[in-house]
């Protein structure tokens, strides 16, 4: 005989969307009975109610929590906005003070050349702006936005901040190269405003990194000039206008011929912050300048 084979029982199953009806329609049963009746007083509805407090209070902690969370969510959300419109505000304030430095910056560059051009009344001058200079930190050399059209020539004086910066030694239609007296071939003819003592002012780019330039071949057998004493352009320049502030001595050595002094000044220009200048368009027309034979113009 054959073993009898028993069949696996097979198991029942309810799909969960029945189950959520069931469980749907008694709690809706429950409903009904506790709001009808006072079924719920009874000892034994008493004692399961006790056993579910925890879980209820669990659940309320819950929704409470959560609560608390989906205002704090909105809370960080609120000051995320508010953030991101401050930092808006804050750039749109740090740009409009850049602005206003750079204007309180032109405008004090613009109340010199004002000073200037009244303390040069004598002189027919023009604004310029600087467009480009040479590589380096201070404008020894560099170009301005004007020239031939503008009346602008070879050997104008420039002016700017309290004094000389240079003159123009190339010039185009609408731009001319202008050297500083810093420049380390540039030489101009001076004279101590005291004492019209006459020398000779030569740049020096290694000297300007101390804010200084030198002079040289004065002859002051009296021991008149001093330390302050103002450096102006000489009348025997062929290049530069007569009186034009260079700078203030800052320093007196005797040479080693016991015959002449020389020494170092301190420019009346700050060649490291240029931006305008006046170039006077009076020129002068005398003889070849001693400071400048031998001066290679770049």
């Amino acid at each position: 005989m054959s073993p009898v084979v028993k069949k696996p029982r097979e198991k029942i199953t309810i799909p969960g969307k029945y189950l959520l009806f069931l469980f749907s329609l008694l709690s809706i049963a429950l409903i009904l009975v506790t709001s009808a009746t006072d079924v719920m007083n009874h000892p034994v509805f008493s004692s399961f109610e006790s056993a579910l407090a925890p879980f209820e209070r669990g659940l309320a902690d819950a929704g409470a929590w959560l609560k608390e969370r989906s205002i704090l969510i909105g809370n960080m959300k609120t000051l995320r906005a508010e953030n991101e419109e401050l930092r808006r505000q804050i750039e749109a304030l740090q740009t409009e003070n850049i602005y206003l430095q750079q204007d309180e910056y032109e405008l004090s560059n613009l109340r010199q050349l004002y000073a200037l051009d009244a303390q040069y009344q004598d002189f027919e001058k023009t604004g310029a702006r600087i467009i480009a200079r040479d590589a380096g930190n201070w404008y020894h050399s560099f170009i301005i936005d004007k020239g031939t059209d503008d009346g602008i020539a070879v050997d104008m004086n420039v002016i700017a901040g309290a004094g000389l910066v240079g003159r123009v030694n190339a010039v185009g239609e609408n731009w001319a190269r202008v050297q500083a007296i810093i420049a380390d071939n540039a030489a101009v003819s001076g004279m101590v405003l005291s004492s019209s003592d006459n020398l000779i002012v030569s740049g020096s780019l290694e000297l300007y990194r101390d804010g200084r330039i030198a002079w040289s071949k004065l002859v002051d057998p009296a021991d008149r000039v001093s330390v302050g004493d103002k450096i102006v352009t000489s009348d025997i320049s062929d290049k530069y206008l007569p009186g034009i502030l260079i700078g203030y001595i800052s320093d007196v050595e005797l040479d080693a011929n016991n015959l002449t002094k020389s020494g170092e000044l301190i420019p009346a220009v700050d060649f490291e912050h240029l931006s305008e200048v006046l170039v006077i368009l009076t020129m002068k027309k005398s003889g070849e300048d001693p400071a400048q034979t031998g001066s290679v113009s770049k």
